[in-house]
């Protein structure tokens, strides 16, 4: 099927905006002309990629999945457009990463500042989100390469390498500090509200079997999308939460929350960096992955 390029180009504004006035603007061009190419294109897969509404347009299925596939080859060319044109700095491009929010805080933030003092022409884009969605996205080539935190089952091909250990406590607000006076078995505070991440987080398994292997029932009585939520509501008493210690230490030494200890052992967790060993890297992502690993040599 011989397909001209430049129909996936209008195709993938179009899909963006939802639009066609607002993908005829950004692509410099009429919007009589990008309809008529949007129904050539459609004429030439032999389908239908939109339907028309009142607010806009919708994509069909088969629309959401050419989108799926055109944004992630146009975002690639932008990128390789970019790196080239940077050349003469001998060190530009795009970095793509894919990161949790407790990785950003325990690891990779510290990196990004000496990264970026070594290596300003660099751009980086952080894509923060729970490990299943970053090995996702990692997979589709829409990542670089990602940092996210384990214990978690990546699939065949994405190789994982230990940036660092870290260790996660039991903490709870002021109203829980009569728990903290001596150490419990995990089923002595089964019975006080907990706060957790989202069933679609590694975090949430985790803590699900730990539970589970102790012969208890977890549920977390609020859930949270992102690790960062997680220390402002237990803070504010609104139930008891496993949170890595470093991001603890400072709230604990204020008295702003009280550490309860436990019988039993916290699952260890880790931060890793995860590749997709089946595609090359760009020469940003290559550079900034180089750098990480020395830093962790070093470490």
């Amino acid at each position: 099927m011989d397909i001209n390029f430049e129909y996936y180009k209008i195709f993938y504004y179009v899909a963006k905006y939802r639009n066609i006035t607002k993908a005829a603007t950004a692509l410099g061009s009429s919007q009589p002309n990008v309809t008529r190419i949007m129904k050539l294109l459609e004429a030439q897969l032999n389908c239908r990629l939109f339907i028309r509404e009142a607010r806009g347009i919708t994509l069909t299925e088969e629309g959401q999945r050419l989108y799926s596939h055109v944004e992630i080859a146009y975002n690639h060319l932008l990128n390789a457009q970019e790196e080239i044109s940077r050349q003469d700095a001998q060190q530009g491009g795009t970095v793509e990463i894919g990161a949790t929010e407790t990785a950003i805080h325990l690891f990779l933030l510290e990196k990004l500042r000496g990264f970026k003092e070594e290596y300003p022409a660099i751009a980086i884009k952080i894509h923060n989100q729970t490990t299943p969605d970053i090995i996702r996205h990692l997979i589709s080539g829409k990542l670089d390469f990602a940092v996210i935190t384990m214990p978690y089952e990546v699939p065949k091909g994405i190789v994982c390498e230990k940036a660092l250990d870290f260790k996660e406590i039991l903490v709870g607000g002021l109203q829980y500090e009569k728990l903290s006076m001596e150490a419990l078995e995990l089923k002595d505070i089964k019975k006080y509200s907990w706060v957790g991440m989202s069933s679609a987080s590694a975090t949430y398994h985790l803590y699900k079997d730990f539970f589970i292997a102790h012969k208890i029932d977890f549920e977390p009585d609020m859930q949270v999308e992102t690790s960062g939520l997680m220390l402002p509501l237990i803070e504010s008493n609104l139930g008891l939460g496993f949170v890595p210690e470093k991001l603890a230490l400072a709230l604990l030494e204020e008295k702003r929350l009280v550490q309860i200890h436990l019988k039993c052992d916290v699952p260890k967790r880790s931060i890793q960096i995860a590749l997709d060993k089946g595609r090359g890297k760009s020469f940003a992502a290559d550079t900034f992955y180089k750098y990480l690993k020395k830093i962790v040599q070093i470490d």
